[in-house]
């Protein structure tokens, strides 16, 4: 039995900075990793990701060199195993970097294997048996595999196989049409393969507004990506080297024969092989810990942060969920994961940065609203830099003037995009935007200009 003030399972984004926090205040703390230092994000999440969509935008740009009056010599290729290699380079510094800090930081030991409770304040690693009065859960989450007749038969990819990739699939098929289906298809449509994607819903992201699903799958039709939705896939089976995936639109079965298959289609938490039984946490019929305001799950003493909470499955969120726990354990500021505005990004190209309500969402509570949009090609920077696609579009209350939510989909605008989400944690008007000066040829700079032209939401 080994005794501390504090354990936390799991080494993603909330877990590291949370021991350095709690070794600072004089606390033991034991955490414990399982397989790899650093979670989804540094592993197979937006770290890696991230640096595919850049060796594929470089690849997308080199073709388009002309465009610019540059001159290449013969066709662009895509070396896969450099592509890879770049990436495991990128990620690995990163993982390296949290393992190295938490190895050194006096006051923490670092437990590798599997956690699991055995009670409510202990936690056994192996043949250990950890005990503290305080339990951080910070476990993440992995794909979810849909029961789809012959999946279990066939070969398939998920965003974590995606990552020992060092070849070009020649066509991908992609089980769903939301934001890891589509980062996806986009990069390799740009690396060389025949994509094509498959979404349930009757339209890509269908939790955006239909303008911003419609625009983004016009890009990526533009890009030569097949895209079908409204279709249900009901089986998948071997042909030969290939693999068929049958789909069932408007009452018709046909299918889809590809080299590969990705599965896309949403996440699940790493909470079925905790023991969270043995400790009596609640988790909800998805598997996700229960959590309040603070994060603190039923059982007192114990949190849970990141994706296995189901309050956010984004870096961010989960970073936000550790500041949440801090606050209110050290600092006696009680700060509440309600008191946080949605925000996220599409790393497509153009990029998606949305911050709060849709425009669907403003239009179901009937209240007085307005709206403003403007399209990238209006945009001086982006002409300029001849990446006009998407368009921008903020929506207001008309009677506060409070900035109720905003799209942006275009150049720079998951970047832009916190132009609005400061505004909104400022809870300042919007006029206070409207008479601000903004620089020169930016995106930004047309923000005070779309507020200066809001108009009512009809």
């Amino acid at each position: 039995m080994s005794d501390y003030d504090a354990i936390i399972i799991g080494t993603g984004q909330s877990g590291p900075s949370l021991a350095r926090r709690l070794v600072a205040a004089g606390l033991t703390v034991a955490i414990v990793e399982r397989k790899f230092f650093g979670g989804t994000c540094v592993n197979t999440g937006c770290t890696p990701t991230k640096t595919l969509v850049a060796s594929a935008y470089a690849a997308h740009l080199a073709r388009r060199a002309g465009d610019y009056g540059v001159t290449i010599g013969g066709p662009v290729g895509v070396d896969m195993k450099a592509v890879k290699a770049r990436k495991d380079a990128v990620a690995g510094a990163s993982r390296r970097g949290v393992e190295r800090s938490l190895e050194t930081l006096e006051g923490c030991t670092v437990y590798q294997g599997h956690a699991r409770f055995v009670a409510a304040k202990k936690v056994a690693v192996g043949d250990v048996v950890l005990e503290a009065e305080r339990v951080f859960i910070n476990v993440g989450g992995r794909a979810s595999i849909p029961p789809i007749p012959g999946l279990d038969q066939v070969p398939y990819l998920t965003n974590s196989a995606m990552m020992d990739v060092d070849f070009l699939p020649p066509h991908l098929v992609i089980l769903g049409g939301s934001y890891i289906g589509l980062e996806f298809a986009q990069i390799y449509r740009r690396f060389g393969s025949e994509v094509t994607l498959i979404e349930l819903a009757p339209r890509l992201i269908p939790r955006e507004d239909e303008d911003v699903s419609s625009a983004v799958a016009e890009f990526l039709m533009q890009e030569g990506i097949g895209v079908r939705v409204g279709s249900e896939v009901v089986g998948v089976e071997k042909q030969g080297n290939r693999i068929a995936v049958k789909v069932r639109s408007a009452g018709t079965v046909s299918q889809v024969v590809g080299t590969h298959v990705l599965v896309a289609i949403g996440r699940r938490p790493n909470t079925d092989d905790l023991g969270l039984d043995k400790a009596g946490i609640a988790t909800d019929p998805r598997g996700y810990i229960e959590v309040d305001a603070q994060l603190r799950t039923n059982v007192p003493g114990i949190w849970a942060m990141g994706d296995c909470n189901g309050r956010g499955a984004f870096t961010h969120t989960s970073y936000n969920d550790f500041e949440i726990v801090v606050a209110n354990i050290l600092d006696n500021d009680r700060r509440r994961v309600s008191d946080r505005i949605t925000a996220y990004a599409l790393y497509t190209d153009p990029p998606l940065g949305r911050v709060g309500m849709t425009e669907a969402e403003v239009r179901k509570t009937g209240r007085p609203a307005l709206i403003s949009t403007m399209p990238m090609e209006a945009v001086s920077r982006a002409f300029e830099k001849g990446e006009t696609k998407g368009f921008m579009k903020i929506l207001a209350d008309r009677d506060s003037q409070q900035i109720l939510g905003a799209s942006f989909l275009g150049l720079a605008g998951d970047e832009v995009i916190h132009c609005i989400l400061d505004l909104m944690y400022a809870k300042a008007p919007y006029t206070v935007m409207q008479r601000a000066m903004h620089i020169h040829p930016t995106v930004a700079e047309f923000i005070p200009t779309m507020m200066g032209d809001l108009k009512p939401l009809q």
